[in-house]
């Protein structure tokens, strides 16, 4: 049971790390915590379940939702890591950055093997002056590709979350222009 829980750290630390793809370098190298109400580890499965307030934290990183299931390969490694929530969230601060990047929806859905990240019902990513929101977000962290949309007036696909009514809504802040300093005094 040790082995599986190093393992399952090992495996929360590498996704949490990865879906950030500009996180704190140091967020890596940093202790993992866990917290929940339950936890149900199953090594002939490989499947763990964290029920009831859970919270992930590693440096920067925080993620939070009523259930974590992680589904790992046969050797041990994280393949897929679903959390849920009323919203699920979650939040780390970029490298060079003072602004953290956080996301949140009823279901957070993660894929090691393909780098993507599937954000479902209610959906809401910040990072640093841009706002995406729909339905449905999908983030190729390795392309660093993020498609967003709205089921409104649309078949949605099997297994979709109920259209929201909404359209996809991109917000894109203008950055701040630096104050003018003075060179030289006003006559």
């Amino acid at each position: 049971m040790a082995d599986h829980a190093f393992r399952f750290a090992a495996a929360i630390a590498l996704a949490a790390w990865t879906v950030a793809a500009h996180g704190l370098s140091a967020d890596k190298d940093q202790p993992i915590e866990v917290e929940a109400d339950t936890a149900e580890l199953d090594d002939a499965k490989k499947i763990s379940i964290y029920r009831g307030n859970v919270i992930v934290t590693q440096g920067t990183i925080r993620m939070t939702g009523d259930i974590m299931t992680v589904h790992q390969t046969e050797d041990g490694d994280l393949d897929t890591l679903v959390l849920e929530g009323k919203p699920a969230t979650y939040r780390q601060l970029p490298e060079k950055s003072k602004v953290y990047d956080e996301a949140q929806a009823e279901r957070m859905e993660y894929y090691e093997l393909r780098n993507y990240v599937i954000l479902i019902k209610d959906a809401v990513v910040t990072q640093e002056g841009l706002r995406f929101s729909g339905d449905r977000i999908e983030y190729d962290t390795a392309q660093s590709k993020v498609k967003a949309w709205s089921y409104k007036g649309q078949t949605q696909p099997e297994g979709a979350a109920a259209p929201s009514g909404e359209r996809v809504k991109i917000i894109i802040k203008k950055k701040d222009k630096p104050e003018e300093t003075e060179t030289s005094p006003k006559p």
